[in-house]
C-alpha cells in the first residue's frame, strides 16, 4: 500500500478534529477521549473536540494555511468512521474504537487507546484505500445526513467495509429503528428474534460488472475488506486496495440455511460449498421483485435495487507501524 503524510511533511500541521458519536458516552470511552486529547496536546497537535456534526464541517471548511488541519479522529463505532467517509472523504481519519464491533479498527490493529491513536497520529503513517460507493432507493426514515441524494428516488453513501442485502440487513435496520442510546451486542437479540420472525427471503439477482447472467440467492455480501462483525471473514480474499469489490451470495433461503451459513462462516468453510457463490468486481447490481434492506458498515442503507462500485483509493486512513510494516511485505 502508498504510503503517505510521513512525519518530516507534517511541520505545518498544527490541528486535529475529533468527532465523538453523542450518542455513546460511558466512563470508559470519556477516558479515552480525554488520554487522547492529552497526548496530541503533549506531542505538539491542536485538539479540538466535536459533537455536533455542522460545528466539525463548519471548521474544517474554514482551516487555513496558517491554521491547517492534519485530520479527523472518529472517535465512536464503525457508524462514526461510515459518517465521516461521507462528509470528507478526501481528509486523512484515524480511528478512536469506542464501538461494539469497529470492524475496520480491527482490520488496521488499532488498540481503544487514546494515547495510542494519537502517537499514530502525531507519527503521520496514512494508507490509502478503496472506497465502495452504494446508490440505493432510501427508506422513508432514512435520508441520511451524510447520504447524498442524487435524485428524488436514489441516495448515495460511501463505504469502507461491507455492504450485506438480506437477513443481517434487515436486522440492522430493526435495530436502528429502536435503537435508543448505545449499542452493545445484546441488543441485537430482540431485532434478531423479530426478524426470525417476519423475514421472507426474498430472491435476489446479483449482476457483477457486464456479465448479462445473475447469481441469484437469498441473501449477500459485498467486501471491501474482509472483516465483518464477531470476528467472522466472510470474503477471507478480500483487500482494500486492489480496486474490487469481493461478492458472496448465498443461496438458500430459511431459518435452518442461515444457521448452517453461520456455522460454516464460523468455521471458513463457506467459501467450498456450492450455495455460496463467488464473484469479484468493480461494479455490482443487485435487483429484487420486493424491495430488500441494505446495511453498510452497520448502519442501515436504504432497499434494493442498488448498484454498488469502488472508488479506487479514494480514502486515507491513518494506520498503526504495525499495519504499516505488514503492508509494506505483502
Amino acid at each position: 500500500m502508498t504510503q503517505t503524510n510521513s512525519p518530516s511533511s507534517r511541520t505545518s500541521q498544527t490541528w486535529v478534529a475529533i468527532q465523538r458519536n453523542p450518542k455513546s458516552g460511558s466512563g470508559r470511552q470519556v477516558r479515552e477521549i480525554k488520554e487522547l486529547i492529552s497526548e496530541l496536546r503533549n506531542r505538539g497537535i491542536r485538539p479540538r473536540l466535536f459533537s455536533r456534526r455542522n460545528e466539525l464541517d463548519t471548521a474544517v471548511a474554514s482551516c487555513s494555511a496558517q491554521q491547517p488541519l492534519c485530520g479527523i479522529v472518529a472517535a465512536g463505532g464503525d457508524g462514526t468512521l461510515l459518517d465521516l467517509i461521507n462528509r470528507h472523504p478526501k481528509i486523512p481519519i484515524a480511528v478512536l474504537p469506542l464501538g461494539t464491533e469497529n470492524l475496520c479498527a480491527k482490520y488496521l490493529g488499532i488498540p481503544r487507546s487514546g494515547s495510542a491513536v494519537a502517537k499514530m497520529v502525531a507519527e503521520g503513517h496514512t494508507s490509502q484505500f478503496d472506497i465502495g460507493s452504494l446508490i440505493s432507493i432510501p427508506t422513508n426514515d432514512q435520508q441520511g445526513e451524510s447520504a447524498q441524494v442524487s435524485s428524488e428516488t436514489e441516495v448515495t453513501q460511501r463505504f469502507i467495509v461491507m455492504a450485506s442485502i438480506g437477513f443481517d440487513a434487515a436486522v440492522i435496520h430493526h435495530m436502528h429503528a429502536h435503537r435508543q442510546g448505545n449499542i452493545h451486542r445484546l441488543s441485537y437479540l430482540n431485532p434478531i428474534a423479530q426478524v426470525l420472525k417476519s423475514y421472507s427471503y426474498p430472491e435476489l439477482r446479483v449482476y457483477v460488472d457486464d456479465d448479462p447472467v445473475p447469481v441469484v440467492g437469498r441473501n449477500v455480501i459485498v467486501a471491501n475488506l474482509p472483516s465483518y462483525a464477531l470476528g467472522l471473514r466472510v470474503a477471507s480474499n478480500a483487500e482494500g486496495n486492489d480496486g474490487l469489490l469481493d461478492v458472496r451470495v448465498l443461496q438458500q433461503g430459511s431459518l435452518l440455511g442461515m444457521f448452517r451459513y453461520l456455522a460454516l462462516i464460523y468455521y471458513r468453510r463457506h467459501e467450498r460449498v456450492k450455495d455460496v457463490i463467488s464473484r469479484q468486481g468493480s461494479q455490482i447490481r443487485i435487483e429484487s421483485d420486493q424491495p430488500s434492506p441494505i446495511q453498510i458498515d452497520g448502519d442501515p442503507a436504504g432497499m434494493t435495487p442498488a448498484t454498488i462500485t469502488i472508488e479506487k483509493r479514494a480514502g486515507e486512513l491513518f494506520v498503526p507501524d504495525s499495519f504499516k510494516n505488514s503492508a509494506l511485505n505483502t
